[in-house]
């Protein structure tokens, strides 16, 4: 296969944008499809073929990546890419997906009989624009190279988990328990800080340079102390999503996870407080009623 491909990447929200933006960038012929065909169109000027419907994405691909809101929406978005299908193509099923639903998606592969990547990525909107993502893979070894073109244009690391499918999935909603543990961290300290009338400065001045201090941290409270929460890195639905898809994972497995749980609850009042289309930092506004 070429070191210059022909990519069809469907779902072109937050960080399908940025990836095909990237992927045009390194040399690839880039196709876009996203249902709401207005969220694609700005894809154009970076090169990128903005296709009415998935099966014309995909039609002739090397590489389609999957980068939609659940594992529901890929199998709707596949079904309606059928006819365009190409056996012995790359599947890079980027959407974070529940693990069920990632066994199902490559059993489809293997039906049209597509190469399937478990591919899910670590990182939000600004990483993804740069073009520095880190990619959790899953796949076939002897395949990896073919698809390495992809995940060097998406991402500064590729961190290869196995080959079975559901592997850099599973990975990806442990590595997700904890940035949503940070936020919310981050987020009910500063509510509790405003209730009780401390200055979040001495706050972060205790904790500076010791164990407690996380980057992670200080970039989620600065975004809500300074009202940074638009556009948002990472959505307060989307995490939600991912939030409950981790509390149903561990349930699966005999895991309860109580704080997980109640995370996700936090993000519903958040959403309908009016924030869901903002970053998952406004976990903060559910503390306060609206």
């Amino acid at each position: 296969m070429p070191s210059e491909l022909t990519v069809a990447v469907l779902g072109t929200g937050i960080m399908g944008a940025a990836m095909a933006r990237n992927l045009a960038r390194a040399g690839h012929a880039v196709r876009v499809w996203n249902r709401h065909r207005d969220k694609a169109e700005p894809l154009a000027a970076d090169g990128a073929h903005v296709a009415d419907s998935p099966a014309e994405a995909v039609t002739g691909a090397d590489v389609i990546l999957t980068m939609l809101y659940d594992g529901e929406t890929v199998r709707t978005v596949l079904a309606e890419a059928v006819d365009g299908l190409r056996p012995g193509a790359l599947w890079v099923q980027s959407t974070t997906a529940a693990l069920p639903d990632i066994a199902e998606l490559a059993a489809t592969a293997a039906e049209h009989g597509l190469v399937f990547f478990d591919a899910p990525v670590l990182g939000t909107r600004q990483p993804a624009e740069a073009g520095q993502l880190t990619v959790l893979a899953a796949g076939p070894p002897e395949h990896r190279d073919a698809v390495a073109p992809v995940f060097a244009a998406i991402g500064s690391r590729t961190v290869w988990t196995g080959a079975d499918p559901g592997a850099a999935t599973r990975l990806k909603l442990v590595a997700n328990t904890w940035v949503l543990a940070v936020t919310h961290g981050a987020a009910e300290t500063l509510a509790l800080a405003k209730g009780l009338g401390v200055d979040p400065a001495d706050f972060f001045g205790v904790i500076e340079g010791g164990p407690l201090d996380l980057g992670y941290l200080r970039a989620k409270g600065a975004a809500i102390l300074e009202d940074r929460l638009t556009p948002a890195s990472f959505a307060v639905v989307t995490a939600e999503k991912d939030a409950r898809l981790i509390v149903g994972a561990g349930a699966d497995h005999g895991v309860r996870l109580d704080a997980t749980a109640a995370g996700a609850q936090r993000f519903r009042r958040a959403a309908e407080q009016g924030h869901g289309d903002e970053d998952m930092a406004a976990s903060y506004y559910a503390s306060f009623e609206e």
